[in-house]
């Protein structure tokens, strides 16, 4: 039977759940156990894929295809393992399930409640596919007190009544702040958040407290009184130079061992943390940096970019160097100034395009891919970015000023079009104009052929590979001819060759682009090996400048 964890926040919001959750299931998985990461999101969408990315952040793609929170990126990317739509679960989700059984009939006619109906769902939620593990670790999204979380919080009060003590345990991330003008940390947050939980029922066994300084010996027995846990579980969670260093900053604090005692597995071998300590020290003494423009439209919030931030840094971890990022807010390069473009990208070791929607900032975006052509700068384009260096190569190359995509407006030249229909296996998916917006892109897991003389196949050294896409618009078989003349090569398809996964430039030293999202499969300790030849090709760039 598996091991349950919870992790709630409290005091504010952003605090690190995510990190804090995806490290301890890492310092679970170096002593020995097989582990589980699922988030419990109390919003009301079914899931984030129809959510604004300013105001949430990016949306995270599983093999499966299911659009989820991006905290589960961090799970994937501390632990290496895989989540699934069964790991992100939110307050729309439960409630459409519970109104789904209601109207077959499933509840005999009774009354359809919050307790018990909602909070079984939850727990169902909660235990599915957990039998083969040896921890669950469950996130409980935003902090105490918001009224959304409250049947989540009561699900996991009750479930420790099922599971009992010995097999669940509560971890609560809270904030000690520093306030100058006393010159002191405050500990009363943290005793208002924890008697808001107990408030629900729930007495935390672990506190995880943040903080941008250590907490003295007097704070901490002041938390453990107040907060009724014992004084060697007041966790300190001081910032860190890199999130990377996270494990190793617990392990030294304590956590990972007090976890172990809680469910009476004092005798496990201390944690191998040799892969963490290697990675942070590239970080900290790189043998050299690169500067990439990340062309953007979300910049104004990097969290829309989390995935792809973290990726470039593995591709720097990779070659043992620092990688620079400069976010540029596409719409600023939009007016094609060449004063502009000169003082934005010129100083540039790479330049990437990553996905999007809609047509804001589109302009710009061709400009930078235009500039890099021309100045044969490495160049990286992703979903979207393969879409713009298509009608880039058209409009500037072929002089077809007309080439356009049907996302943006009706046009004589559909060379990026609308995919109404896609195969899923053996499955066809069709999607209707005007239908639904969440969960009818092209999802998940696909696998892409490659051409063998292509700068791709070997930078992957194989002739079949499998990335996640999420995107409603496709290359237009009927331009590739096209495309082609203009110098843009397509390299990789869908197995059954109908649909341009990958184009490449054979006159341009690093000129790739993909349909599909390479950013959610990289992890700290295996780097995806396009970001990797990405900012290998910008050290080249760097060493001509």
């Amino acid at each position: 039977m598996a091991r349950f964890i919870f992790v709630t926040g409290g005091v504010v919001s952003s605090l690190g759940k995510g990190i804090a959750s995806a490290s301890l299931g890492a310092l679970l998985q170096a002593r020995g156990y097989k582990v589980l990461l699922r988030k419990l999101e109390p919003y009301i969408n079914v899931d984030p894929g129809t959510m604004n990315p300013f105001q949430h952040g990016e949306v995270f793609v599983t093999d499966d295809g299911a659009e989820t929170d991006l905290d589960l990126g961090h799970y994937e990317r501390f632990t290496g393992v895989n989540t699934t739509r069964f790991d992100a679960v939110s307050t729309g989700r439960i409630y459409s399930d519970v109104i789904a059984n209601e109207r077959r009939g499933d509840y005999l006619g009774a009354t359809v409640q919050v307790i018990p109906h909602i909070t079984d769902a939850i727990k169902h939620a909660i235990l599915k596919n957990t039998e083969h593990v040896d921890f669950a670790i469950c996130e409980i999204g935003g902090t105490v007190g918001d009224i959304e979380g409250l049947p989540f919080l009561e699900a996991i009060r009750q479930l420790r009544n099922d599971v009992g003590y010995r097999n669940s345990l509560f971890i609560h991330l809270t904030l000690v702040p520093y306030i100058p003008t006393a010159g002191e940390l405050k500990t009363k947050p943290t005793q208002h958040s924890v008697q808001e939980l107990q408030s629900k029922g729930i007495q935390p066994d672990i506190l995880l407290c943040r903080s941008d300084r250590p907490i003295g010996l007097e704070e901490r027995r002041k938390l453990a009184l107040f907060c009724n846990v014992k004084p060697e579980c007041v966790i300190e969670a001081l910032d860190v130079p890199t999130i990377y260093q996270v494990p190793i900053s617990y392990h030294e604090q304590g956590l990972d061992s007090e976890v172990c005692k809680h469910f009476g597995l004092e005798s496990k071998t201390a944690p191998d943390l040799s892969i963490w300590e290697k990675i942070v020290e590239t970080l900290k003494r790189p043998e050299g940096d690169v500067t990439i423009g990340v062309i953007g439209k979300y910049t104004e919030l990097l969290d829309a970019y989390k995935s792809l931030h973290q990726a470039l840094i593995h591709g720097g971890i990779a070659n043992k160097i620092h990688v620079n990022i400069e976010w540029i807010d596409a719409v600023q390069l939009e007016d094609g100034n060449k004063a502009t473009l000169i003082e934005r990208l010129s100083h540039l070791h790479g330049i990437l395009v990553p996905g999007a929607f809609g047509e804001r900032g589109a302009l710009g975006k061709m400009a930078a891919i235009q500039y890099a052509r021309e100045h044969k700068i490495p160049f990286f384009g992703i979903c979207f970015g393969l879409q713009m260096a298509v009608l880039e190569a058209l409009k500037n190359i072929g002089g077809y000023k007309e080439a356009s995509s049907t996302e943006f407006e009706p046009t004589s030249m559909p060379a990026i079009a609308l995919m109404t229909e896609w195969a899923k296996g053996d499955v066809v998916q069709k999607y209707f104009p005007g239908g639904d917006l969440g969960g009818t892109m092209r999802l998940g897991n696909y696998e892409c052929k490659l051409q063998t003389d292509s700068k791709t196949y070997d930078i992957y050294k194989s002739k079949l590979i499998s990335e996640r896409h999420r995107h409603r618009y496709e290359v237009n078989t009927e331009y590739l001819e096209k495309i082609e003349k203009c110098g843009l090569s397509i390299v990789g398809t869908t197995v059954d060759g109908l649909l341009p996964e990958i184009a490449e430039r054979k006159d341009h030293p690093w000129f790739v682009a993909v349909q599909f999202h390479p950013e959610f499969k990289s992890r700290p300790f295996k780097p995806h090996p396009l970001f990797t030849s990405f900012v290998e090709a910008a050290l080249n760039q760097n060493r001509l400048v």
